[in-house]
């Protein structure tokens, strides 16, 4: 170890909540928390999986607005079709980057 990474130490440990994302699609949310809340106005950091979704089930998550923002998109396993209410059409595949604004 070096003199640099051993005087890292864990600050906080966050346990993220579920929220539901419409359709019974829920993530875990770890960003923002009660915990840590100044991360920013428009910080999340979400997660979900594993998770099976079968072709022709698709995940139906209500409308929200992106307002501009971009997303980032990383996909440890399989592969998945993102549409926005925009008609914009992305394939994210294992091991890829999705951004989108």
């Amino acid at each position: 170890m070096t003199q640099a990474s051993s005087n890292l130490k864990l600050e906080q440990v966050i346990l993220p909540s579920v929220k539901d994302l419409g359709g019974g699609f829920e993530v875990r949310r770890a960003l923002p928390s009660p915990q840590r809340q100044m991360v920013g106005p428009f910080i999340f950091l979400d997660s979900f999986g594993p998770a099976v979704i079968r072709a022709g089930d698709g995940v139906d998550v209500r409308p929200h607005p992106h307002i501009g923002l971009s997303t980032v998109t990383y996909l440890i396993e399989g592969n998945i079709v993102h549409r926005d209410s925009e008609g914009y059409v992305q394939q994210i595949a294992a091991g890829e980057v999705n951004m989108m604004t």
